[in-house]
């Protein structure tokens, strides 16, 4: 019996320990790990880091203990914003002086070595992946564009039943129609969803009227502020859930999620690694179950990779914009382990000529391409949202840009809608955007490092989460009666066993009186 028992305990263990190992995420990539005093100078000189690192100590540490660290390597260490108490992201700095890069790569050499350090990195700088924003105003004349060949638009999939909104520039939003929107808002608006934008900030502009806005941070100044002092942050907003269908202005892909503003760029455009890190810290511990992040830069960081890991293993899905380089190369932290890189397509569905590639592209959506009119409407094709005025924010319009930082957003909205349908394990809906991913025609092989799995198809994506649950629920009805059954069988055995049991002991009893 006890063998028995050990052998049943062993197995148990062992199946727990298979599935513990398969579910386990993988690791960030080594970031800067080459990173030499020649390499961190030049980052510092090109305007790609600041004279100082990000630490990303252990959560459990106190306030003396950050004291005595500061103490034993002689760096400042100054909290990054309100939160560092609990997140434990700081800025570390030596002083300035000409030998103040030495003592910098010095020093986080030793920190990565130091049991209480989770991460340590360049402060790097991360940037809006932007080109110029095109505009379109009422009483404002279209810039002339160059004719390009007559191209025809994405024929329709089905004959499902579409909305069709009423708010009146969106028949310029040929970007919705490609991703199957018209036909997804018949199943789903995103409702009960939160979507941290983590940008320059969000503003509350006319078409965001009937859109909620929970509670978010800038990390900028740290404070509750997070108007946008920019125009990008609330241009993507737009995209997520721009209020729809209420006769004002365009749409957005899910009109009735929430969105949470998280400022960590500045009006320039660019942030720290730590106050983005915080910033993901900040929307998972708060609620968000998708975060967008249309920002990006050439070098990695530890610090990001594990804010971006944090997040996934919280269960938020990470959308990030792949980068306008135009080239190879997979900006950061689209890159990172547990975040969805987003290449950008125009009106033709083919890629664009500033959208970056490379293995780690998770799916395309539309950017637009402001120097074309493919489809003849007589206004670039951009992606059209309602946002303020980049250089005059106390304006607001309806400009088209252009950038994977507009692709991004239209997957963190359709990634609402599934969520919206009970989905909440990030990989689990990160499997349903790419099996449901329409593979264009221009698409080359099983995967395209241009495309990814190929352009996001929200109706797709809404059908299948829709199903995927709706056959988790069979399951768990078939799967319950078994169960009680189970449960039946063994209490009627451990009776039967007892009965027996007692039965036993009492002819024991009676024969051991007969015999005396």
């Amino acid at each position: 019996m006890a063998k028995t028992r050990f052998f049943s305990c062993f197995v148990t263990c062992l199946f727990g320990f298979s599935t513990w190992v398969q579910a386990a995420p993988e690791s960030p990539k080594a970031p800067m790990g080459s990173l030499d005093e020649l390499s961190l100078r030049a980052a510092i000189a090109g305007n790609q880091a600041l004279p100082e690192l990000a630490v990303d100590l252990d959560d459990r540490v106190d306030d003396t203990t950050v004291r005595l660290l500061a103490r034993r390597y002689g760096a400042r260490f100054v909290a990054e914003s309100s939160f560092t108490s609990r997140d434990r992201i700081y800025r570390v700095s030596v002083g300035s002086g000409e030998d103040a890069p030495k003592k910098l790569f010095s020093l986080l050499q030793l920190l990565r070595r130091d049991p209480l350090v989770e991460a340590a990195d360049l402060q790097v700088l991360f940037h809006i992946p932007e080109t110029a924003p095109g505009s379109l105003t009422a009483n404002e004349p279209i810039r002339s564009l160059p004719r390009v060949a007559e191209v025809e638009p994405a024929k329709k999939q089905d004959s499902r039943p579409r909305l069709q909104p009423n708010d009146p520039k969106y028949r310029y939003q040929w970007h919705l129609d490609q991703i199957r929107m018209p036909e997804a808002w018949m199943l789903s608006r995103g409702q009960g969803v939160t979507v941290a934008v983590i940008d320059t900030g969000v503003t509350k502009v006319e078409d965001l009227a009937g859109t909620e806005l929970v509670a978010g941070w800038n990390f900028v100044t740290d404070s509750a502020d997070t108007d946008d002092d920019h125009g990008h942050g609330t241009h993507v907003a737009g995209t997520i859930a721009q209020t729809t269908d209420n006769g004002v202005g365009v749409a957005g892909v899910a009109g009735h999620a929430r969105i949470m503003p998280i400022k960590v760029l500045s009006a320039s455009g660019s942030g720290s690694v730590a106050g983005i890190a915080e910033g993901i810290r900040f929307a998972t511990d708060h609620g968000a179950k998708v975060i967008n992040m249309s920002l990006g830069g050439a070098l990695n960081s530890t610090v990001l990779a594990n804010a971006v890991r944090y997040a996934h293993d919280h269960g938020v899905v990470v959308v990030c914009a792949s980068g306008n380089d135009g080239r190879g190369r997979v900006s950061y932290p689209a890159a990172n382990r547990g975040a969805l890189a987003v290449a950008a397509t125009q009106f033709d569905e083919t890629t664009t000529f500033y959208s970056n590639w490379g293995k780690e592209i998770f799916v395309a959506a539309p950017g637009g391409n402001t120097r074309v009119d493919q489809n003849k409407d007589g206004v670039p094709d951009g992606v059209l949202q309602n946002t303020v005025v980049p250089g005059d924010i106390s304006r607001q319009d309806y400009l088209p840009f252009m950038g994977t930082s507009m692709a991004s957003p239209h997957v963190a909205g359709v990634a609402a809608l599934v969520v919206s349908q009970g989905v909440q394990d990030p990989d689990m809906v990160a499997q349903i955007l790419k099996k449901t991913a329409r593979k264009p025609s221009h698409y080359r092989g099983r995967h395209d490092d241009h495309y990814g799995a190929g352009i996001v198809d929200a109706l797709a994506a809404v059908e299948e989460a829709k199903a995927q649950v709706e056959r988790g629920r069979l399951a768990a009805c078939h799967r319950q009666p078994h169960r009680g059954m189970g449960f039946l069988a063994l209490g009627l055995l451990g009776a039967g066993l007892l009965y027996a049991r007692l039965r036993r002991r009492s002819f024991a009893i009676s024969g051991n009186g007969a015999a005396l």
